[in-house]
């Protein structure tokens, strides 16, 4: 908390007379009426309407300080405003932001703009009460409590941490599912990396195994493993794993999550075999949102011909390995930022749809989409100057 100190009222005081010459002569007899004797001080006085004074400005420099110190006190909120955005096409600096070795590139004009939002708040820093008012009258910023964006605890070293796990992930995603929508085959795998609390994995399971086969099918996506415990409601599984070189055999009964939902309490993450190599370069950029964007520069980097026509897109969203695109943060702040980086398309994840009808800023068309096929065929179509009205759209089937 910072407080700010006060003045202290002046306070007027009767001059005091010393001993010898300058001591005001008096009669004969004695003093003058008024004045001290030599070497005595003379009578303080203190008129009412100067206490007064002296009382309301004490009063006002306290109350001033309080105002202020209450002003800055933190308080529990996180605050959401617009940041920068940056074109996966870009190939103007030294490193392009998307580099692809091992494979033949094509030069691609216009912009495919991921968006990035700025959060004050939480690890992060305080955010004042002002500034936490200020914002909610402020349509361009948005106010989450601290424990809908960080769990309580949360250090900066530690969001710092997760965001930057999330940004490489998406990076491989994005790969993976460019590759799988341009028809590339390449090599995925599941390896176990860590287990949940009362897992039913526990002691059966460790962290790298590689998943080999699940009731003797093959485990080429996680989505095999999940139609599979669906499948059993609830029966044991066998599970076959690779560990050290070997293959380990393993049944588990897996435990209904609560919502219906049978699990292993395994997290997972998935390795992957490319056929040649792309480096994404981008710097104090975090978390998973910028996942479809970094998809679709993949795809217009290694394919001949102009994706977007030399059209200024932006979008976000999530991507899986299958291409599947997911819900994001921040999405208003997103698209009034790349509307002020001169975007005329954005591509919205259709499960922020909720949050996209009615905050769409002038001069901006949206087009909701499920996957990476869906973003590319909206790109191509706006890319060759067709009518784009015909997209789906967050207040539209």
């Amino acid at each position: 908390m910072t407080t700010t100190r006060g003045e202290h009222p002046h306070e007027d005081h009767t001059p005091e007379f010393d001993d010898g010459a300058n001591a005001p002569a008096g009669p004969p007899e004695g003093p003058a009426a008024g004045v001290a004797p030599a070497g005595h001080p003379a009578p303080r006085t203190t008129r009412p309407g100067d206490r007064r004074v002296s009382v309301m400005m004490l009063s006002g420099v306290l109350a001033a300080g309080l105002g202020i110190a209450a002003a800055t006190i933190p308080v529990p909120y996180v605050v959401e405003r617009a940041g920068p955005t940056f074109n996966t096409l870009d190939r103007s600096g030294e490193t392009p932001v998307i580099g692809v070795t091992g494979h033949e590139t094509y030069p691609a004009k216009g912009n495919l703009d991921l968006t990035t939002v700025y959060v004050e708040g939480g690890p992060n820093g305080p955010v004042s009460i002002l500034g936490a008012f200020g914002a909610w009258l402020d349509r361009s910023k948005s106010v989450y409590p601290q424990e809908l964006i960080y769990p309580t605890g949360t250090t900066k070293e530690q969001a710092e941490e997760q965001s930057s796990v999330a940004m490489t992930t998406s990076q491989e995603n994005a790969v993976a599912s460019a590759l799988r929508e341009l028809e590339i085959p390449f090599g995925q795998q599941l390896q176990a990396a860590g287990l949940s609390t009362g897992s039913p994995s526990a002691g059966k399971v460790e962290n790298g195994d590689i998943f080999e086969t699940i009731n003797g099918k093959p485990i080429t996506s996680l989505a095999v493993v999940q139609e599979e415990l669906a499948a059993g409601k609830g029966a044991p599984v066998t599970l076959v794993v690779q560990r050290a070189g070997e293959s380990v055999t393993q049944t588990i009964t897996p435990k209904d999550n609560g919502a219906g939902r049978y699990i292993l309490g395994i997290m997972l993450k998935y390795l992957f075999t490319f056929p040649f190599d792309v480096k994404i370069s981008l710097d104090k950029v975090g978390g998973p949102s910028a996942g479809l964007m970094f998809a679709l520069g993949i795809v217009d980097t290694v394919t001949p011909g102009d994706l977007t026509g030399g059209k200024h897109i932006a979008g976000t969203g999530t991507i899986s390995p299958d291409g599947t695109v997911g819900s994001i943060g921040g999405i208003r702040q997103k698209m009034l930022g790349a509307r002020a980086g001169g975007a005329t398309l954005f591509l919205a994840p259709a499960d922020n749809c909720d949050e996209v009808a009615g905050n769409v800023p002038d001069g901006m068309q949206v087009v909701k989409v499920g996957n990476l096929d869906q973003a590319r065929s909206a790109v191509e179509l706006a890319g060759s100057g067709q009518d784009t009205a015909g997209l789906p759209s967050c207040t539209s089937n």
